[in-house]
């Protein structure tokens, strides 16, 4: 397995040709100088992408030779021209013909670079595999990931935004402007929400935050009717996703309103020619690179550092409702059917989060605010402005309720039902309040915070 571990390898790579104590001893050695170095590395990352592949066969595709004589070589790029990329042999070779077989340092230095960032990323990617294998690694945290993009600009225009990675892989952008920093957070909590549905759903986000979702198994545009009644004003420069390819019918709908962004798995040809017309509006594709992504972990910046968390990719909780009943009242089917809809929609929403809604749409959403009455109070409001009726709704609430307080709202407001994960020191006086009201609750056990 040793091939290329060799002195008069290296000695060669290494040895400095403008030292006089260096020339010496690679005289006395027999070390004839390297001046050239194309390496490809074994494939790695391909290895480990296949389906099926076995510890074992990722080791055997560990390069070691290689990495080092690239690094041997890059270290003494005054002398070395050392290529990895087979993308670059065409400069090479270009200069070599002006050059007298020669190089320039200027390109020699470059080479150097992509060398070094080149090796870095082999290692993380045999980090990060071999980690996968072993939870016991998680003390050191690696990636490298290239930049895919300047972005327009940030949260402000006087904030500058790159993206880094392959959120193209993930969505392909049919039309429209360049995206920013906004739009990109927008498209991951649309896309996130949509896949948390199986039925035919619409729903429109405005500053990641759901302003409404529908269902409706024959018709997306009556989806996305239901979605749009919960607000009529914020989806004004909103995002809109399906989790069905867009229809002509839908398509006709949203381009009478102003849209920044429309998510779908596909868009039906008669849709594009509708949204077409719309140069600035744009549309993403879903690709099925996402579905796997959601899997990956959740990175965040931190002063000094970062922090790698598990995704929540995945609704809790929901399994067995009528076992988890904690009132006199059990639900009825039609509640049951609300409560699975509403603790899939406040999953998405920014706690604290308070959704009512029925058996397929949102009727009040209170995203974000600091005391969960609060948010409860602003859900009541929402739907009071919007001419929609609480009466017979379920109420879903991300965290427990740690007062009566913010139940007794919904209850005043006309709710019959709610699901919560439970878990506050005064579960009994809210078990109490719902009693007293004849409101049917379960706790789910289970938390969906969203900062």
């Amino acid at each position: 397995r040793v091939k290329t571990l060799h002195p008069k390898v290296h000695g060669g790579l290494l040895h400095k040709r403008d030292s006089e104590e260096h020339r010496r001893q690679a005289a006395e050695n027999e070390i004839k100088p390297i001046d050239l170095v194309v390496v490809n590395l074994y494939p790695f990352e391909e290895t480990v992408a296949k389906d099926g592949v076995t510890v074992g066969e990722a080791i055997e595709n560990i390069d070691i030779g290689g990495p080092s004589m690239l690094r041997s070589a890059a270290k003494n790029s005054a002398s070395v021209t050392v290529v990895t990329d087979p993308g670059d042999y065409t400069a090479v070779i270009e200069e070599m013909r002006s050059h007298d077989r020669d190089t320039s340092l200027r390109l020699r230095e470059e080479l150097a670079v992509k060398v070094f960032k080149r090796t870095s990323d082999y290692d993380v990617a045999i980090a990060n595999y071999l980690g996968k294998c072993d939870e016991s690694t998680a003390a050191c945290f690696s990636t490298t990931i290239p930049l895919e993009r300047e972005l327009r600009y940030g949260d402000n225009p006087h904030q500058k935004a790159r993206l880094y990675g392959s959120f193209s892989d993930h969505f392909t952008k049919l039309q429209g402007k360049e995206l920013s920093y906004t739009n990109i957070l927008d498209i991951e909590a649309a896309a996130d929400l949509i896949m948390d549905f199986r039925r035919p759903t619409v729903a429109i986000l405005k500053h990641t935050n759901p302003c409404g979702v529908g269902q409706d198994d024959e018709d997306l545009r009556v989806a996305w009717q239901k979605a749009f009644e919960t607000d009529r004003q914020a989806p004004f420069g909103g995002v809109i996703v399906c989790n069905r390819p867009l229809t002509e019918s839908l398509a006709r709908v949203i381009s009478e309103i102003f849209t920044d962004v429309i998510i779908a798995p596909e868009f039906e040809s008669e849709a594009r020619a509708i949204l077409q017309k719309k140069k600035n509006l744009r549309l993403m594709k879903i690709n099925e690179a996402y579905k796997q992504a959601k899997k990956e972990p959740l990175i965040r910046s931190a002063p000094g550092g970062l922090m790698v968390m598990d995704r929540d990719h995945t609704v809790m909780g929901l399994e067995n409702l009528e076992e988890k009943v904690v009132t006199e009242r059990p639900p009825t089917k039609e509640e049951i059917q609300a409560m699975r809809f509403g603790w899939r929609v406040v999953k998405h929403v920014k706690s604290n989060a308070i959704v009512f809604a029925t058996t397929d749409s949102t009727i009040g959403i209170g995203a974000g605010q600091m005391s969960r009455i609060d948010s409860s109070r602003i859900a009541v409001w929402k739907a009071e402005e919007s001419g929609l009726s609480l009466k017979g709704s379920v109420i879903a609430s991300d965290a427990m309720f740690p007062f009566a307080d913010g139940l007794e709202a919904a209850i005043q407001a006309g709710a019959t039902a709610c699901i919560q994960p439970g878990g506050s020191v005064r579960d009994e006086e809210v078990i109490a309040a719902a009693n007293q009201a004849g409101l049917s609750m379960v706790f789910t056990g289970h938390r969906h915070f969203r900062h």
